[in-house]
Order: C-alpha cells, then structure tokens, then sequence
C-alpha cells in the first residue's frame, strides 16, 4: 500500500548562491493566475509581450528572441546546434566551468574546438582572442560574459568587430549576468545569446531566454544539415513564437507568466538603476567579507557585482560552514565547482535579492558562525564595514 506523504511544507531559505535566487513576490502571484491553452489568442499577445520586453532586457532589435522552455543549459545547446554543423571549426575561450562546458557541447556537435585557456579566475585580453580568431576563422566563438564559477565579468567589446571580419558568430553566454549588468547585443555585435529565468530576471528556473542576430539567422537558414536537436531546432520553434503560431510543444503556460511578471519589474526599475542597485549591494558586501579575511577569486576591475566568489579562510572547511548557515539561519551559499571545490563560496546578490537587508543578514549569520569554527572575527566588523561602503557610496 502505498503511503502518501503529507503536503508540501518547505523551509523558508534566503537563496544566496549562484542560482537560483528567490523569485519575486510578484513573479510568484503571476504563476498562480489560472492556466489558458498555449494557442489560445489571449496568450500569444503574452508571448509577443514577452518577446519585446526580453529584446529591451538584451538591448537588441533581433527579431528571434524568445525564452527556450528549458533551463539555461538548454540555450547554451540551442545557440550552438543551430549555428554549427559537423566539421565546423570553433573557438572557445576556457577558464572556468561553464566555458568548459561549453567545449563539451561544442564537440558533442562534431565540430573542432580550438581552446584559449587562463587559468579559472582571470581575464581574457582581446589581442590574445583575436590572434586566435584570425588565425583560426571559426565558424562561432563562444565567450562566457558572466562566469558564474569564478565571479568573474569578461568584456565582449570589440569581438563583434572582430568575428565580421572572419566571417565568424559571436555566441555569448549570458545567464549570471541578464537583468544584473549591461548586456549590449547589438551594440557588442553578438549574434547569438543565452540567458536563464532564474537569476537576474528573479523567476524560478525552467526558461531559457536567447536572441539570434540576423547574421545568425542567415547561418541557420543555410545549413547543409538538419539541427541535430529536434526539440531545440530553432527553425521549428519559431513557428510557435513567430507569425505562424503552429504547435511545436506545449508551452510552459505558468512559466511564461512568471517570466512576463519578472520583465515587467526589470524594466518598471529600470535597466541602469537596476545595474546601479547590484553594483552598490556588491560594494558593501565586498567590505564585509573582507573584513572577515575573505579573498575574491576575480581581479577587482572584473568582479561580478551579481556573484561573489571568494576564497575560505585558511584552514575552514566548505561544507560545515555552509551546513551550519542553512541550518541555523536559513541561508543558502554556494559551493565551487571543478578545481575551486572546497576552496570557494559562490554568493549571490542577484535580482530581488540584491538589498542592504540581505547583505547585512548575511554578513552578520556568517560572522557569527566563522566564530564557532573558530575563525578569529572582530565583533561587528563585517557589517560596521558594510554600512561603511553604503554611507561612502563607493
């Protein structure tokens, strides 16, 4: 006989790691609105709606930007199966997780990867990516603007310039930094991009927003073979979110409302403001955790103000920490992934999230339980510091 569990009773956690973040109160009111089929004429103005708010989140005119209905990893594989074909050679610049991984997505495409490599934590210069790329002439260069293993923010501009000039797709993934920091795609001429719901845009993961240049388009039009991913064959899917309004799939009915709601809140704030709201959040909490001796994996003219990434102090454990921080207070911080496991925490401040309130719950719960392991704090110090930069307004 089976024995049904009791409802869902979850804990209360404040989302503070690399994703998801918490969704906004508003976001959560729009899923609850009743369900309408996913041709209905009603719901296609949503999705048109969606589609012109996403083009003013990503800055860009381009005509197919719509949200994947999957998670970000799934517009990582959307803009490279459709851009790149067996034989294909492209470019990736690697210095940390997601960049790796999106080598391995590239191979899996029958393509050849050409890898620039620094190590995970640093920048890359643009001579160096445009020596490569004109040596190379790749088809796409892939770029990770926002890498959210190490916190680090790389600069795309100039690479548009450049991959005109080779004939070559800038791909650009942008799911740590949509609704945190610019993104410029046309304006960086980036011909195919990739985001997610679930951080910046503060919606519960399960979307995947993307935006294909005209030049992308092109390429997409002009293959030799059919895309390798049925589901993610973008050719087929705007049918579904073009003019035509033909099935493809069943659409995420509740997801596109969250998704609706949470562009709605983005652009009711203001891009500029919202990026000016990260940025100061950041700026106290950077002055708290260094002053608990905290160390950022990125240089500081390329820190993600969105994802912190720091180091632990000398002799602490990872997961004890963490498991006492959402045990005791209810907040989640991430762990490093790949060669920074145990090394790092990964925190976010993204979207909602990204207040005074929550810096100072932070740095005040994780003060208090560096102490019991034994981490030697002044009382105070990282939260005195944190109002330190908020009265600075540095």
């Amino acid at each position: 006989m089976i024995t049904i569990p009791p409802a869902l009773q979850p804990p209360s956690r404040l989302l503070l790691g690399p994703g998801p973040s918490d969704a906004h109160p508003r976001v959560l009111r729009a899923m609850a609105t009743p369900l309408m089929g996913h041709l209905d004429p009603a719901f296609l103005v949503i999705m048109a709606e969606v589609q012109e708010m996403l083009r003013a989140a990503f800055r860009t005119s381009n005509r197919l930007t719509l949200p994947i209905s999957a998670t970000g990893m799934a517009g990582m594989e959307t803009c490279l199966v459709n851009l790149v074909e067996p034989g294909d050679r492209v470019v990736v610049c690697n210095a940390g997780f997601f960049s790796n991984r999106m080598v391995d997505v590239a191979q899996r495409c029958g393509t050849e990867v050409t890898e620039i490599k620094r190590p995970w934590g640093e920048v890359f210069t643009f001579e160096e990516i445009a020596e490569v790329v004109r040596r190379v002439k790749p088809k796409a260069l892939g770029v990770v603007h926002a890498e959210t293993s190490t916190g680090v923010l790389q600069p795309l501009d100039g690479l548009g310039a450049l991959c005109r000039e080779t004939g070559t797709m800038l791909v650009a993934d942008t799911v740590t930094s949509l609704g945190c920091v610019p993104v410029e795609l046309d304006a960086w001429g980036v011909d195919a991009a990739f985001s997610c719901s679930q951080k910046g845009l503060a919606c519960p993961p399960g979307l995947s927003p993307v935006s294909f240049s005209q030049r992308a388009l092109d390429v997409l039009h002009n293959r030799k073979t059919k895309v390798q991913s049925w589901y993610l064959d973008l050719s087929l899917i705007t049918q579904y979110w073009g003019q035509d309004r033909s099935y493809h799939h069943t659409g995420p009915i509740s997801m596109i409302y969250a998704i609706h709601e949470g562009l709605r809140v983005v652009l009711e704030e203001g891009l500029e403001a919202r990026f000016e709201r990260h940025r100061r959040n950041h700026r106290a909490l950077r002055a708290g955790l260094e002053a608990l001796g905290m160390r950022y994996v990125a240089p500081a003219a390329h820190q993600l103000p969105e994802l912190n990434a720091v180091y632990l102090p000398a002799g602490l454990e990872d997961l004890p920490v963490r498991k006492r921080l959402l045990e005791d207070y209810g907040i989640e911080i991430g762990g490093g992934l790949g060669e920074l496991k145990g090394k790092i925490w990964r925190i976010g401040l993204m979207g909602c999230n990204s207040r005074a309130d929550v810096v100072y719950s932070l740095l005040g719960a994780l003060e208090r339980v560096l102490v019991q392991f034994g981490v030697v704090v002044a009382p105070g110090a990282a939260t005195a510091a944190a109002q330190q930069a908020y009265a600075a307004g540095n």
